[in-house]
């Protein structure tokens, strides 16, 4: 006989075992260094040669573990500097930990990365491109492509869709990146800062969507300095500070203590 004790049992979507990032930063230079000269520099430092004069390494993620489940949404809170953004970047596969391993289910997709836009080009050529980045196919993008624009309010004031994205505003620019996002389904979605521009009413459409994401058994990632988004948009939270995970549970008790401790 089963235990009616013993709930369904909950699928992990990431999960993060004594995760360490480790990376090398090149100061500047007196000798007229331009940025080739520091990529190359980046680039050997990686291959285990001698760092450049000047470079110093950050360790920006300490020993951080956590399980991460479908349904979930996730903020990630805590000062600046404290890891968030490096955290999120390791979770997508953008950077190596130096000791530890990310367990993912799929491919993480991270907000702004995957929806490659670029500046020259017009915003309804970004959409098509941003989706291709995220695997849509040509149809689904032009399925879809009305309800994008629609949801990213860049046309509300004017025909912007049409022109190059260099002449957006960073809001302008981020809402069309989430609504690219947000227009497919992913296991994992991870969203840094996103949900920091636009009005009242584009961040409580962005909460829907979220919510949506989360109903199909998906997995949402949410850094801001916003408590009250991280409130209205999460139901856990995981509290970083100086790269090391300080607090990971409900999202109120976690965000609460995070304030009596910074307020």
């Amino acid at each position: 006989m089963a235990d009616p004790t013993i709930t369904e049992e909950r699928v992990p979507t990431v999960v993060a075992d004594g995760v360490h990032v480790t990376y090398t930063v090149n100061g500047g230079s007196r000798g007229g260094r331009g940025a080739a000269t520091a990529a190359l520099s980046r680039i050997l430092s990686r291959k285990g040669r001698r760092p450049a004069p000047g470079a110093r390494t950050v360790h920006a993620v300490k020993g951080v573990s956590f399980a991460a489940y479908k349904g979930e949404a996730i903020g990630l809170i805590g000062s600046n500097g404290s890891g968030k953004s490096t955290l999120l970047k390791a979770v997508a596969g953008l950077l190596p930990t130096s000791e530890g391993h990310v367990y993912t289910q799929g491919q993480p997709s991270l907000l702004g990365v995957n929806a490659a836009l670029m500046g020259d080009l017009t915003g309804e050529r970004n959409v098509i491109l941003g989706g291709l980045a995220m695997g849509m196919s040509r149809e689904e993008i032009k399925d879809r492509y009305e309800e994008i624009v629609d949801f990213s309010g860049i046309n509300e004031k004017g025909d912007f869709i049409s022109l190059p994205m260099r002449t957006y505003s960073s809001g302008m620019g981020a809402r069309l990146r989430f609504s690219i996002a947000a227009a497919k389904s992913h296991e994992v979605l991870l969203i840094d800062e996103a949900l920091a521009t636009g009005d009242a009413k584009f961040r409580k459409r962005s909460q829907k969507r979220i919510d949506e994401l989360r109903s199909r058994a998906g997995t949402v990632f949410l850094v801001s300095h916003s408590n009250s988004t991280i409130r209205e948009t999460c139901d856990r939270a995981i509290w970083l500070e100086a790269g090391r995970l300080l607090m990971d549970g409900p999202v109120d008790e976690v965000v609460t203590a995070y304030e009596k401790k910074t307020g």
